[in-house]
């Protein structure tokens, strides 16, 4: 008989350690769980301090090769050229770069998932076309690629758009999501200053122009047209729908802030 509250006590004694250690890990500063439920991860990839970290570390590794490379003027093959090393560093600073701003200005929905990494398989297929258009014209028709002030201009477009996209993060911060908005959450406000004064939807014209300027900067012909056309037609959608979200939410307030100010995203008003 006296067994029983022995295994009652040890059991309980487990629960409270358990509960304790969930309580440790929710208040945690590496720990990275949204507390919303629409923000928590969708991808396979571990959620965890450990996978953030190794992400960061592959990242860092190749944004580094990619400036020493641009740096270098390229390494003396056809196949590895300051574009490419530009390319690298851009499109893995820009991984890097998302994770980071939300980590700092909105740590409520950060998560693996906001590096951005599983942006699906057409956003990964159409990179890898890049390079490979680059690396192909590279070895069969390198004058093609001879004309070094469209790369300038593409680097002008790229770190533009760069930092506009991370500016509408840092400064709208909470209020920003990677994902659609279907409810207004508590506390959600609409953000009209800072680059949102000028700029509807800072962060998808940033993210525009700086994937079509690192076409540019490759030199790639076919994927400079590609890249426009898809994500013309992706934030085309993407922004009416989430503008009819937006009137829902803030009714004329978002009305007459829309009447003031533009994407310039060409023609979409």
């Amino acid at each position: 008989m006296s067994a029983e509250p022995a295994e009652q006590d040890i059991q309980n004694d487990f629960e409270e350690k358990l509960r304790q250690r969930k309580a440790q890990v929710e208040n945690h500063p590496l720990n990275t769980v949204p507390k919303s439920k629409a923000s928590r991860p969708e991808s396979t990839l571990p959620n965890t301090p450990l996978t953030a970290s190794t992400i960061s570390f592959v990242l860092g590794w190749a944004f580094s090769l990619g400036v020493l490379t641009f740096l270098r003027g390229g390494f003396g093959s056809w196949w590895n050229s300051y574009q490419l090393g530009f390319f690298i560093a851009a499109w893995s600073g820009f991984h890097w770069g998302e994770f980071a701003v939300t980590a700092g200005w909105n740590l409520e929905k950060c998560s693996v998932d906001s590096f951005l990494l599983t942006n699906g398989n057409l956003y990964l297929i159409v990179n890898a076309l890049a390079v490979l258009e680059h690396e192909i014209v590279m070895f069969f028709w390198p004058l093609w690629k001879n004309y070094p002030y469209v790369t300038e201009i593409g680097i002008v477009i790229v770190l533009g758009g760069q930092a506009l996209r991370s500016m509408a993060m840092i400064q709208a911060s909470t209020n920003f999501s990677h994902l659609v908005a279907h409810h207004k959450a508590e506390g959600h406000r609409l953000v009209k200053e800072g680059v949102y004064a000028w700029f509807r939807h800072p962060s998808y014209t940033g993210f525009f122009y700086w994937a079509v300027g690192t076409q540019m900067v490759l030199q790639n012909h076919l994927c400079f047209i590609v890249f426009s056309v898809l994500l013309w037609r992706f934030f085309y959608h993407r922004i009416r729908y989430e503008e009819n979200r937006l009137i829902n939410f803030f009714g004329d307030e978002y009305r007459e802030y829309r009447k003031k100010t533009h994407t310039f995203i060409p023609f979409i008003f």
